[in-house]
């Protein structure tokens, strides 16, 4: 039996995009507490079920799929301008697929003007009136407003008319980078993309007992499962160890482990990587907001995982990719080898000088590449103690060179020295997991 979170999820999952959502209504509709109502509403706005936004209220929105996540919706664009809804609320829910900016004469705008784009453009009424004709929604830059009949228009077609103080050059801008952020999420692997489903997973029930695990352990050759209860919620897990010496008859939920570690199906692949290894876990249960069995994740996955994606090319370039990109091998004396880099302006901080989230991203990316040329695997990790960090300035050449102190089959710790025409200007000793390939 679900529960009233539950259900009030469910149903607002069943509204068509574009309707309005009240507490009110979903309390007198579901006949729930407004308390009760109102956390669920936050949670479907967590779960990117619904959008709220100022002055217009809640709305269900067209839930995307991260192949799509880069496409913004309109209700979207409002949060990152600023801005108000002038007309056609009820398209507040569509993405957009490119913007226009209308800086050129009307004819020549409406040519790159098409149903699905949003045209930005200042105080031009007959510019915002032929985009809505054409299937476009409209953004006035500078704080101006826009004809009623040509709001009424937008309204009839569900195409949204926004308004912003901002100029037409910084929304630009501004959607322009929440498109960029949209590209590098995009690229962050989760949970969600590698778990395998619990359709396919094999676990226990708390109403089974020893000799179920030991068929499982014949049919499959695992040794660790996770325990659901009857509400599907992860209660424990049972390895090997725990069914030692135990009678067959024995009830599981007397012999597992409770209160396991899991992953939210929302968790990064990273993350994942970390609490593996730092635990030694070769298999962790998968969980949703409510502690739900989705299914599991195995290390072999994540490994899988981390392999493929320093195989592919990267779309949205982040400080750590633009780091990775600019390090170049300089030479290399027996252990020890030396990069080369520059400091570029994205590198620095308001004072222009490397900045020290830069610097260790220098000191990960060389210890990594340090360790995967004599130890066949990937690092997470641990700790990273910066001794000192002299000021750096802008377009210095850098010497970046790393020296493996310690290293085990499990451990290594890398002593990481950077230097600006012959002078020390860092030093960083890092201590890090290691997983074989």
């Amino acid at each position: 039996m679900a529960t009233k979170h539950e259900q009030i999820l469910q149903h607002i999952d069943s509204l068509s995009v574009g309707s309005k959502i009240s507490v009110r209504r979903i309390a007198k509709t579901l006949d729930v507490s407004e308390g009760t109502a109102y956390r669920a509403i936050k949670e479907a706005e967590n779960q990117n079920l619904v959008s709220t936004i100022e002055r217009v209220g809640t709305i269900r929105i067209e839930k995307k799929k991260k192949e799509n996540i880069e496409r913004l919706t309109f209700a979207e664009i409002i949060k990152i301008i600023d801005g108000q809804v002038l007309g056609g609320r009820e398209g507040l829910y569509k993405t957009l697929h490119k913007f226009v900016i209308g800086a050129m004469k009307l004819e020549a705008m409406m040519r790159y003007t098409e149903a699905g784009s949003l045209l930005i453009v200042g105080n031009r009424t007959n510019a915002h009136e032929l985009a809505i004709k054409e299937g476009a929604a409209v953004l006035i830059t500078g704080g101006f407003d826009t004809d009623d009949h040509v709001k009424k228009l937008a309204d009839e077609k569900h195409l949204p008319i926004l308004s912003t103080s901002y100029d037409t050059f910084t929304v630009a801008t501004m959607i322009n980078r929440a498109i960029y952020d949209q590209l590098i999420k995009k690229e962050i692997v989760l949970v969600d993309d590698i778990y395998t489903s619990f359709k396919e997973s094999h676990y226990l029930t708390t109403k089974d007992q020893v000799a179920t695990w030991h068929q499982l352990n014949e049919q499959t050759e695992h040794s660790r499962y996770p325990v659901v209860d009857k509400n599907n919620r992860v209660v424990g897990v049972v390895t090997s160890k725990d069914v030692i010496g135990e009678a067959k008859t024995t009830p599981i939920d007397r012999v597992m482990t409770r209160h396991p570690m899991t992953v939210n199906t929302r968790t990064s692949l990273a993350n994942a990587a970390h609490v593996m290894v730092w635990e030694g876990i070769e298999l962790m249960p998968v969980v949703d907001h409510h502690h739900k069995f989705q299914g599991i994740i195995s290390r072999q996955d994540v490994l899988k995982a981390l392999q493929h994606l320093q195989r592919q090319p990267q779309v949205g370039e982040t400080i750590d990719d633009l780091v990775s990109k600019q390090m170049v091998i300089k030479e290399g004396e027996q252990k020890d080898i030396t990069f080369d880099t520059q400091v570029t302006p994205q590198m620095t901080n308001q004072l222009g000088s490397l900045s020290y989230g830069v610097f260790t991203s220098l000191v990960t990316e060389s210890a990594s590449r340090l360790l995967r040329k004599y130890k066949k695997g990937d690092l997470v990790v641990e700790n990273i103690s910066i001794y000192f960090l002299k000021p750096v300035q802008l377009e210095s050449e850098l010497e970046i060179k790393p020296h493996l102190l310690e290293v085990g089959r499990k451990f290594a710790k890398v002593d990481v020295e950077v230097f600006n025409e012959g002078a020390l200007v860092g030093k960083s000793l890092l201590m890090a997991q290691l997983i074989d390939r």
